[in-house]
């Protein structure tokens, strides 16, 4: 590859957008292109303390803000935008979590309603420390503090969703959106469908750290800097977002019930196998079924979404996605910055 054009974008507060679709976009890039980006964290900067709770210093539903939309030139319905994450890093040295009322896995909410009070709202400052890689947790109720390891990633990546569709920057669907999968880290190429000429693609949501499922619904949220090479893949379609690691494929699926996610998950990787691996359909599903493996990344947004991963040495020796992940590993790491 030729050197890539480096673009740096820092939002002003007012630069953010909202939702997937309906933006306009904030730059025309060329495939190729090194975004070199801030991201702010879900409640847009504004939980600083526990004594900042969400339902005073945010205002729903501007929630998630994203960096961008950026106009992918060439990119039409039918081709794949190829988002490779060459890092991913926590601009402070503090990140905040939350229970937010009729928000989560554990509680009543506003789709499964009960005669139950919500949980109380409380926050949780994690002092990071980015020399050493670690997470502090402490307890309200206790003397107990745990370190934890970084492991920094994007909760949200997309692209306008098909049929004129305007997506809250909350919802996960078949165009990326709040996924909450911890797979999006550094390293990683993440595969999505174009909808509208341009793909308008934005990022954003960064966590520090985030268990698998998101039980209460908010990970360890904190403000990114991450640079992406964004590429383009004309006539490949990708139905639902995947994303390729070193190690393994990785399929997602995003609906409600959590069963449908998790059908659409194992249905893509299955689907997978059969265009890029030789496998037959009734092979692949036995195949699949044998060596999957099926994290959960979100079961609190208004969509859920569950993970299919296999691991590439398991699988035929076959290139995918005509092996950009590879040309994108070697590119990201002569970068300089």
């Amino acid at each position: 590859m030729s050197d890539p054009r480096i673009l740096t974008v820092r939002p002003e507060p007012d630069a953010y957008a909202w939702t997937f679709g309906g933006a306009p976009p904030v730059a025309r890039i060329a495939p190729g292109t090194v975004l070199d980006l801030y991201t702010e964290d879900c409640f847009a900067g504004r939980v600083r303390s526990e004594k900042d709770l969400v339902s005073e210093v945010c205002e729903f539903p501007f929630l998630n803000p994203q960096t961008g939309p950026f106009h992918v030139e060439g990119a039409e319905p039918g081709d794949t935008v190829a988002v490779h994450f060459v890092s991913i890093e926590p601009v402070r040295d503090w990140a905040a979590s939350t229970t937010v009322p009729l928000f989560g896995a554990l509680t009543s909410t506003h789709t499964t309603a009960t005669l139950q009070p919500p949980l109380p709202e409380t926050v949780w400052i994690w002092p990071l420390d980015r020399t050493r890689g670690t997470a502090l947790f402490r307890a309200h109720d206790s003397d107990i503090e745990i370190e934890l390891p970084l492991d920094p990633m994007h909760g949200t990546v997309g692209v306008a969703p098909a049929n004129l569709e305007v997506r809250s920057a909350l919802v996960p669907d078949a165009h990326g959106g709040n996924m909450d999968t911890p797979e999006m880290r550094a390293g990683v190429t993440c595969y999505l469908g174009v909808n509208v000429e341009g793909a308008l693609l934005s990022l954003g949501d960064g966590h520090a750290r985030q268990g698998e499922g998101e039980t209460c619904g908010v990970a360890v949220e904190c403000a990114m800097n991450t640079v992406v090479i964004v590429e383009l893949l004309k006539g490949i379609a990708t139905p639902w977002p995947r994303i390729e690691s070193d190690t393994h494929i990785i399929s997602t699926g995003s609906a409600r019930p959590l069963e449908d996610a998790f059908r659409i998950s194992q249905l893509d990787l299955v689907q997978w196998l059969v265009r890029d691996y030789g496998f037959g359909e009734l092979d692949a599903y036995q195949f699949a079924t044998q060596a999957v493996e099926s994290p959960l990344a979100n079961v609190c947004d208004t969509n859920y979404t569950c993970v299919a991963k296999l691991r590439k040495e398991w699988l035929p020796r076959r290139e995918t996605h005509r092996g950009l992940h590879a040309r994108l590993r070697e590119s990201a790491s002569g970068l300089r910055l």
